[in-house]
């Protein structure tokens, strides 16, 4: 009689592929779901950069509207003045202005106040920005796209008896107060394609 006691019976050929078919099934979900982490924390990452981004364009608009000073200027041509604040449908720009605290480190030979410019370019909001306060139609403005994903920019004005307005200085406002005239607050919009309306209110220094 033959005894089996010393015999190693090993794995059956069947049962290698059940291991194996185990094994692939186990590599399978683990890389789903690894997938699935990697692409969680890139959607969390892109959203964080993207609210930054949006963050930071509104924290420069407000700092901007937050220095209103009643500083015209003359056109491009010189043979008009602009006003301080100046938002009209007919204009180059949704809104431009002057705005004071433009800091000099430099000592270069120029004030403080800088002229602004707010645009809506395709799905970008642009900012711009002059070297001098009174250009020509040779000085190029300083071009910065602040956001992208932008499907409108909306402004209102709200004046000194509490009415808001779409345009400034309002047009029942005429003479020499109409090229100084600064709004108590103004509200900059703007709608997004992923966030929604995004919206600052701004009390100004008039």
């Amino acid at each position: 009689m033959t005894s089996s006691a010393g015999k190693d019976p090993g794995f059956t050929l069947i049962e290698l592929l059940v291991a194996l078919a185990i094994v692939a099934v186990i590599g399978v979900m683990a890389l789903t779901g690894l997938t699935q982490v990697i692409k969680q924390q890139t959607t969390a990452r892109e959203r964080t950069e993207r609210w930054q981004a949006i963050q930071l364009a509104m924290r420069l608009v407000s700092q901007d509207l937050a220095q209103l000073q009643p500083r015209e200027t003359r056109d491009e041509l010189g043979a008009t003045s602009l006003p301080s604040i100046l938002a009209d449908p007919n204009a180059q720009f949704a809104l431009e202005f002057s705005r004071g605290g433009w800091s000099n480190p430099g000592g270069f030979k120029r004030g403080t106040v800088l002229r602004v410019a707010y645009s809506f370019e395709s799905d970008k909001l642009v900012r711009f920005h002059w070297p001098v306060m009174d250009r020509t139609v040779s000085t190029a403005p300083v071009r910065t796209e602040l956001l992208d994903g932008v499907k409108d920019v909306q402004v209102r004005f709200l004046d000194g008896a509490g009415q808001w307005h779409l345009d400034w200085p309002p047009v029942d406002v005429q003479g020499p107060q109409r090229l100084t005239l600064r709004p108590r607050a103004v509200e900059f919009a703007v709608e997004l394609r992923d966030f929604g309306r995004i919206w600052r209110l701004v009390e100004t220094t008039g």
